[in-house]
């Protein structure tokens, strides 16, 4: 059996630690902080251990050797090893909201005191540039507004699907909440009818059978899905070609949960026919 190899790399404070933990506790040995330069021959000890999982987490504390990671990548799986690269990420003012919260020093600081809003706002997008090249080539999970519970979902649940295939993943969510920065593709469905003003329909959600009913049955919304599904049946196979492991397809309305949690189960439930696919619900999911 085949080493399986997951590297967790993102941005300081948007939960590495979290997501190395939902790892620990699904059975991988998991690494905290290993240096680049350390990483081959950390699995080279665990293929002779017998080892079948392990987790590693970078960051930006290794800088000067983490564009090392991706040809270190790209080596092991031409060794025949199932690799995977998530990457972590959050919006800039979340992240400088946690670390004041936590009252934590960011990695990259040079000053011993409390950093002010400005001085940190600038570490967090020097660290976005140093980390560009990685996130290029991951799976990116936006944590900017799921709490911890959701965060150890997700990365079980991509961990479940078989590394060698594309996977399709469709999420819902609420534009005033922002548009994830995880998304390949964003839909903007708030044009369609909207379900939350018919009183009968308003505290239910797209996976609820009233709800269902009432936007199948509205040719706007039939011709929304339709166009949506024909965009991606044209470009998947491209994009399969092009070694992508996962593209993420966002659709969003107004409040996350009606016509975009509606879309993302149908167009789901359509492309599972043939592609490996998962479906997440950002705001019902929060709930």
């Amino acid at each position: 059996m085949a080493l399986e190899v997951v590297v967790i790399t993102g941005m300081s404070g948007s939960g590495k630690s979290l997501a190395l933990r939902a790892l620990e506790d699904s059975g991988y040995y998991c690494v905290d902080n290993l240096p680049p330069e350390l990483l081959a021959s950390f699995v080279a000890l665990e293929q002779a251990h017998h080892g079948q999982r392990v987790a590693v987490a970078m960051d930006v504390r290794s800088a000067t050797a983490l564009p090392l990671v991706p040809p270190l990548l790209t080596r092991l799986r031409e060794e025949g090893m199932q690799v995977r690269s998530l990457f972590l990420d959050a919006s800039t003012g979340t992240l400088v909201r946690r670390f004041s919260e936590t009252r934590r020093r960011h990695p990259l600081s040079q000053d011993e005191l409390l950093e002010t809003r400005r001085a940190l706002v600038q570490t967090i997008e020097l660290e976005r540039q140093l980390l560009a090249e990685l996130r290029e080539q991951s799976y990116v999970i936006d944590t900017s507004v799921l709490r911890p519970a959701q965060l150890l979902t997700y990365v079980k649940e991509l961990l479940a699907v078989k590394p060698d295939q594309l996977t399709l993943v469709f999420e819902s969510f609420a534009f005033k909440h922002g548009v994830p920065f995880d998304s390949d593709y964003v839909f903007d469905v708030r044009m369609l009818p909207n379900p939350h003003y018919e009183p009968t329909l308003r505290e239910l959600t797209g996976r609820d059978v009233p709800v269902i009913e009432f936007l199948r049955h509205q040719p706007e919304v039939e011709r929304m899905q339709t166009h949506i599904a024909q965009f991606l049946e044209h470009w998947l196979e491209a994009l399969a070609e092009n070694h992508r492991s996962y593209v993420t397809v966002a659709i969003g309305c107004t409040g996350g949960q009606h016509r975009s949690v509606y879309l993302a189960e149908q167009l789901t439930a359509y492309f599972a026919r043939h592609w490996s696919t998962l479906c997440r619900h950002r705001e019902l999911d929060r709930r």
